[in-house]
Formats: C-alpha cells, sequence, structure tokens
C-alpha cells in the first residue's frame, strides 16, 4: 500500500489539506481561507459550509499539487479548530445557524449564572474544564435555547451537533457517520473524560438532548471512508484529533513531563501528564492528549486566546505592518528604554486569568512610542503568557527535571521571538525541522492506523531538531519585565 498520507487542517482563518510521503516530508499542500464573521462584540461566527467548501477545495489542490490521484492516498488525518460547534440538519446536512467560533464570548452570562449556582467544581471534576464560554457546551445550549424550532428537532432526532471534525466527515462519508474522537470530545464541557462517555448530569444541567452527540472514538479508528465521487476514489479516515492534541502527537509528546507550545491565532501549551488525569490548582485545564486502542493519555493545557492575532490585529486593525513577517525588524528596533505593554484581552482572558470579561490594553504609552515599539509589546505579549502558562504547569506537575519546550507553528519561524520566548522563559526552546506538526500529527495517526507509518516508538525516533534557543538575558532583566507584565494584567483584570 502505498505511504501517502493526506492530512486536512480546518483551522480558525483558513483549511488546508497537506500530502505527505512516508519519510513525513512534504509532497502538496493547498489552502484557502474563508470570512469571519463578528455579528457583535464579542461574537465570533463562520459559515458552517465555508468550512466543507473550503476543506473540499484544498484536498482536490493537495492532490494535484502531489501528482497523485485519490487512489495514492493510503488513509486521511484531520485535525481541527477545537470547542467551535455546528448544529445541522440530519436530512439536509446544512447547518441551522452559523457555526459558533471557540472565540466566542456569547455564553458568559450563562457561564456567570452556572457558577454562581454552585456548579463548577461538578463540572470540572467530571470534565476537567472550566465553566467559560469558551469551551462547546454553552454554545450549543445557546442555539437550542435560540434557534427557532431547534429544540423541538433536536429532541425528535433531526439534528446533529459536532465540532468540526465531526461536520467534516459528516460530508465526506455522504451522511453516513456521525462522529468524533476523545480529543475533541474532552473540549465540549459535556464529557466526562476519567469515564469516556458523554456526562448525563453535565447534559441534563445545559438541558441537551443525547440524541444530538455523536460516537466518541479512538483517535485512530475507522472513522468512514470518503464518498467515491468526492475525489475520485473512495479513502479511508483513520486518525483525527483536535488541532492541539494532533500538535503534541506531531511533536511527538509522548513521555510524561513533554511540553509542546503552538503558536498560531492562539497559543496553546499541553503537558503530557500519562495516564493520570492531573486536576490543576492554578485553573489550567485537565484534557484528554490522545486516545489509542482505548487507552488514555491526559494533560495540562493552558490556553491563550490572542497570539498571532496580536500580529493580525497590527496589521489589519492599525495598519502599521503590512506582512506579518514585518514585526520581527521592527520589534528589535524599538526602544529598549520604553516598557509598553499589550495586554492582548481582545476576546477575554484565558488561562490561567479566565476572565471573559477583560479586555485589551496597553499601558506604559509615551509621546515617543511608535509603531515599532508597538509591535514589540505585541510579541511580548506571547512571550508573557507562555510565561504564565508554564509557571502554572511548573506548580501542578513538578518531576524535579528541567523544561524543554517544543514549539510549533507559524510564529515559530520568527526568530526573534523566539529568542525573547526562551530569555523570559529562562528555559531552552527546541524549533522542529517540520513545522507544520499539527497536520503532522493527524497524518500520524491516520498513517499508523493504516499500517504504512511506524508504530509511536518509531515516529519518536525520526523526530528532529531544527534549532535549540539558549537564554542568554540577564536575569534581573527578566525579573523587571515579568513584574511589569504582571501588573498589567493586575489592572486589565475585572474580576
Amino acid at each position: 500500500m502505498s505511504g501517502y498520507v493526506l492530512a486536512i487542517d480546518q483551522g480558525t482563518t483558513s483549511s488546508r489539506a497537506i500530502v505527505f510521503d512516508g519519510h513525513f516530508s512534504i509532497k502538496g499542500v493547498g489552502q484557502q481561507e474563508f470570512e469571519q464573521h463578528f455579528p457583535r462584540s464579542g461574537w465570533v461566527e463562520h459559515v458552517a459550509s465555508d468550512l466543507w467548501r473550503t476543506t473540499e477545495a484544498t484536498v482536490r489542490i493537495a492532490l494535484a499539487d502531489a501528482g497523485l490521484s485519490a487512489g495514492d492516498i493510503a488513509a486521511i488525518g484531520i485535525t481541527n479548530q477545537r470547542e467551535t460547534v455546528v448544529l445541522w440538519d440530519r436530512e439536509t446536512g446544512e447547518a441551522v445557524h452559523r457555526a459558533i467560533v471557540w472565540q466566542d464570548r456569547r455564553t458568559a452570562e450563562m457561564c456567570s449564572r452556572l457558577k454562581a449556582d454552585g456548579n463548577e467544581a461538578m463540572v470540572t471534576e467530571k470534565t476537567g474544564l472550566l465553566l467559560d464560554p469558551y469551551f462547546s457546551g454553552t454554545k450549543l445550549a445557546w442555539l437550542l435555547d435560540t434557534v427557532d424550532g431547534a429544540r423541538e428537532k433536536a429532541e425528535a432526532g433531526k439534528l446533529a451537533f459536532g465540532t468540526v471534525d465531526s461536520f467534516l466527515i459528516w460530508h465526506l462519508t455522504g451522511g453516513k457517520r456521525h462522529v468524533t474522537d476523545a480529543t475533541n470530545a474532552a473540549r465540549t464541557l459535556l464529557y466526562n473524560i476519567r469515564e469516556g462517555r458523554w456526562d448525563d448530569d453535565i447534559l441534563k444541567l445545559l438541558n441537551i438532548p443525547k440524541a444530538l452527540l455523536p460516537e466518541v472514538l479512538d483517535s485512530a479508528a475507522e472513522f468512514g471512508t470518503t464518498e467515491p465521487s468526492l475525489f475520485g476514489a473512495a479513502i479511508p479516515i483513520l486518525g483525527v484529533a483536535g488541532d492541539q492534541q494532533a500538535a503534541t502527537v506531531g511533536q511527538a509528546c509522548f513521555e510524561p513531563g513533554m511540553v509542546k507550545s503552538t503558536y498560531g491565532t492562539g497559543c496553546f501549551a499541553l503537558l503530557n501528564t500519562g495516564d493520570t488525569p492531573v486536576l490543576s490548582k492554578n485553573r489550567l485545564l485537565t484534557t484528554i492528549a490522545y486516545q489509542l486502542d482505548g487507552q488514555v493519555t491526559y494533560a495540562l493545557e493552558g490556553s491563550i486566546f490572542v497570539a498571532g492575532a496580536a500580529i493580525q490585529w497590527l496589521r489589519d486593525g492599525l495598519g502599521i505592518i503590512d506582512r506579518a513577517d514585518q514585526s520581527a525588524k521592527m520589534a528589535d528596533e524599538a526602544d529598549p528604554e520604553q516598557a509598553v505593554y499589550l495586554v492582548p484581552a481582545f476576546t477575554g482572558l484565558g488561562a490561567p486569568h479566565w476572565d471573559p470579561d477583560a479586555r485589551g490594553t496597553m499601558f506604559g504609552l509615551t509621546r515617543g512610542t511608535g509603531p515599532k515599539e508597538f509591535a514589540r509589546a505585541a510579541l511580548d505579549s506571547v512571550c508573557f503568557q507562555t510565561a504564565d502558562l508554564i509557571d502554572a504547569m511548573h506548580a501542578d506537575w513538578s518531576d524535579g527535571g528541567d523544561v524543554v519546550l517544543r514549539v510549533d507553528g507559524g510564529m515559530v519561524a520568527n526568530d526573534w521571538m523566539m529568542q525573547r520566548l526562551t530569555d523570559i522563559l529562562a528555559a531552552q526552546v527546541d524549533r522542529p525541522m517540520v513545522l507544520e506538526t499539527t497536520a503532522l500529527g493527524a497524518a500520524w495517526l491516520a498513517g499508523q492506523k493504516a499500517g504504512v507509518w511506524p508504530d509511536m516508538a518509531g515516529f519518536a525516533k525520526q523526530w528532529k531538531r531544527d534549532r535549540r534557543f539558549e537564554p542568554a538575558m540577564k536575569d534581573e532583566e527578566r525579573q523587571r519585565l515579568l513584574a511589569g507584565w504582571r501588573d498589567a494584567v493586575k489592572r486589565t483584570l475585572t474580576t
């Protein structure tokens, strides 16, 4: 059988498809962006059909770019933006409302009410998550309560709920399969990660009919086969994982204590804790890293809502850069005497603060502050937020060893930011040879299930480092910068 594996990477701002060969090299790529919708302050939506349309198109583009046909592909692996909610009609496959994106904050008041009623401890114990609008459950409850006729149709079994992976699999298989994997289920606020099932108590709390929910499978499993008419031949779908878990797999973080951090629209750090779900005392999330052969591997996760999105804001919101890659040179030329801090709480603050009502702030502005200082503050904000996460992880999980952080995502090509990150963390940072680790992780899940790629140990051996960044900043300077950051965050928090 061919060693070619196709990864579908359906993200927050674009859909991509990547063909990997048996040596994990990229042979073909397709990518298309789609429109973001912001109907109200703090609300973020996607047209669900755009997610499917761009996914289908990018698969065709990637196959053509690789000079391959569908019959050459051994398997498909899917990775996706997590927590984003799609509710669709089982008969037509059409969504009953725009997809509500993970960044959306419309259910903040609902979460506050549920907390006030004393429900958060129960929810956290079962799901590892907090009562925050970030997660899928309250978004789904909002749809059922708001869309005309949705609740009646849901109770009659006429509607299907899913995260984006489920919606794509439904369409790829011609509506034959309504499934998800454990990593995506673990992000819905509805899944008991200790018992491996949808939780009846939480479904009752949020008034969500169980008939809506997909079947939950391992991260490497038989999710179905594509309709032959789509790409010219049926292709088995054998791997699925949410984007951050897929990146954890792609970085070969298979041993307890290993940490990866992905820098895309947001930033997400995961610490492998093995077969033990560690309940955080520092407001990190307990989640499923991956599930293979029925065996769950858990992780602690810190979620930052705005990372690369801060650079997009410089470009699209302020117009002070034309391209994201200009930010590094500008930051390097910024006035070192100006202590300018950006707290990018554009859609609230994530871990470890979890303040959905916080909004972005800047501190330390003077008449001399200009675009270069804004660029440095934006990049610094990503490094400072990462430091907050790593500190919380140290407090929850201490094995006495030095941390080496494996990084990936679009921002890690920025050498200035990588050096700044290692300086702020006072820890080594490893950048891999293959930066497309999210897609690679999904591809590995599918490829090893198909029997054409190596097992976990073999895959871990092939991980290669492009560069290790070593701390060079004096501790006095680091502490000064971090103290300024913490003061800025304290002034931004609303709770």
